[in-house]
């Protein structure tokens, strides 16, 4: 099939796919369908957003090419702690939130996201982040499947329980399934990582509760620090 595209920085490529022209047939024309009687059930319902990575140099560069080519706006720069350095996001989204991307600056190559970069050739999408209608039932249908999270100190709760007043039972099921948490107002957030594959991808399992409309942002020096325990050290086996 041949898809109508533009090419962005970096040598990367957005295609454009819409249904009146028939293009987003692509699923069915290239791919074949799984008959596995797990592959649904999950509550997983769409894209929440798309996580890019790039060096802090390239992402005014980045938002300056979104922002042309699509009616979207952007939100102020947040600084995102990461054990060796700082990651500068910020998120470019439409009006409707049907398209939202997080771009992280990588401040040295130290850094998750720098390493990322240096270890994939310059690979921008490094996370895509899932929405779940429930997403404690989410977590335990995976669980199901084999699905390993991203593991969760217990500081991490004994955090939560100091910052929020949390009902009943509710920390103890975060715990139970590796599940972050924010706040605004009344507003509630989850988040659930999978543990990194194919180079440092990962996916992000959240779920928006009350009209929450941030990235959980506080919880990102918690789910980076739990990555690079499982990574380990450069150049060390993890097993």
């Amino acid at each position: 099939m041949n898809f109508p595209a533009i090419r962005g920085l970096s040598g990367s490529v957005l295609h454009f796919i819409d249904r009146s022209s028939g293009l987003d047939r692509v699923w069915e024309v290239e791919f074949t369908p799984c008959d596995s009687p797990g592959q649904d059930g999950a509550g997983l319902t769409r894209i929440d957003h798309l996580a890019q990575t790039m060096t802090y140099e390239d992402m005014l560069s980045w938002t300056l090419f979104y922002t042309s080519i699509f009616d979207i706006r952007k939100s102020p720069i947040v600084d995102v702690i990461d054990p060796d350095g700082l990651v500068r996001s910020q998120v470019v989204e439409s009006a409707s939130g049907s398209l939202r991307v997080t771009l992280n600056g990588a401040e040295t190559h130290r850094t998750l996201p720098g390493r990322f970069l240096a270890e994939t050739f310059g690979a921008s999408v490094q996370h895509i982040a899932l929405e779940s209608e429930d997403i404690f039932r989410t977590a335990a249908r995976l669980e199901e499947l084999g699905f390993a999270p991203l593991p969760v100190t217990h500081n991490y709760y004994d955090d939560l329980a100091a910052r929020f007043d949390l009902r009943p039972g509710l920390l103890d099921d975060m715990r139970r399934w590796d599940i972050l948490y924010d706040r605004e107002g009344e507003a509630e957030f989850f988040q659930l990582y999978s543990r990194s594959f194919a180079g440092g991808m990962f996916f992000e399992i959240m779920q928006r509760h009350g009209g929450y409309t941030g990235f959980g942002a506080p919880n990102a020096p918690f789910r980076i620090a739990a990555q690079k325990r499982l990574a380990g050290p450069k150049g060390i086996p993890t097993r």
